[in-house]
């Protein structure tokens, strides 16, 4: 099939789908809440070292499949306990005491959460295009008031969230939910994720789906690339 063949080719969407954590919002940086949440308890000379190695354990665990199939975002208790867990196991514990605990308390609150440069610019160039729009997260816990802090929850139509439904992605029941919400076909919708495990299931709901790579540490996240699709 030669170039040509392509070049009338256009995607018609109706509506885009984004998952939240790291695709349209992330933690502040990490190493920075662990060292705030130790000072909240009191203590505040930390082995920076130390603290970049119990942060660097949390990120290598916390997208596995193994974590993941534990149902930490199908209620808030379940949620509660497995991240305590994970934050146990990656070594918060031997920094202070207490301090997964409030090292937990402290990911839940609005303002630890921040919008990529990116992405408040790219929701309000599909809503110019008439594009439906609506966030999909596994979460166990409700993200709305972050949104809302971010100028993200204005630009959405619908939010789904895994707890309020109790099913997760990449169960077919979110991406659809969400499809129904805006009212629009799964065929004519793309989901916008970072997750392969997760996110990917769209597509056996009948959506497009577009994974993002890992995100940098600063700068944009790179949705550019779903405006060129529109």
């Amino acid at each position: 099939m030669s170039t040509s063949d392509f070049s009338d080719v256009t995607l018609n969407f109706d509506a885009v789908l984004f998952d939240a954590g790291d695709t349209l919002i992330r933690l502040t940086d990490g190493e920075t809440l662990l060292r705030r949440a130790a000072a909240e308890l009191g203590v505040t000379a930390l082995n920076p070292a130390e603290v970049a190695r119990v942060w660097r354990r949390v990120l290598e665990r916390a997208s596995t499949a193994e974590e993941l199939a534990k149902g930490r975002d199908l209620s808030p208790e379940r949620h509660r306990e497995v991240w305590i867990e994970l934050y146990e196991t990656a070594g918060c514990a031997a920094l202070a005491r207490g301090l997964s605990e409030r090292l937990y308390e402290l990911t839940l609150r609005a303002d630890s959460w921040e919008a990529f440069p990116d992405s408040v610019a790219t929701l309000r160039a599909l809503r110019a295009r008439g594009v439906r729009l609506g966030l999909v997260s596994d979460t166990g816990f409700d993200l709305r008031p972050a949104l809302d802090r971010l100028g993200l929850s204005p630009l959405l139509d619908t939010v789904v969230l895994s707890f309020e439904h109790g099913v997760c992605k990449p169960a077919p029941t979110p991406f659809l939910t969400a499809c129904d919400r805006l009212g629009v076909r799964p065929e004519r919708t793309l989901m916008v994720g970072d997750n392969p495990l997760t996110d990917s299931g769209a597509a056996a709901a009948g959506l497009y789906v577009l994974l993002l790579p890992p995100p940098a540490k600063t700068g944009p996240r790179g949705l550019r690339h779903v405006l060129s699709l529109i």
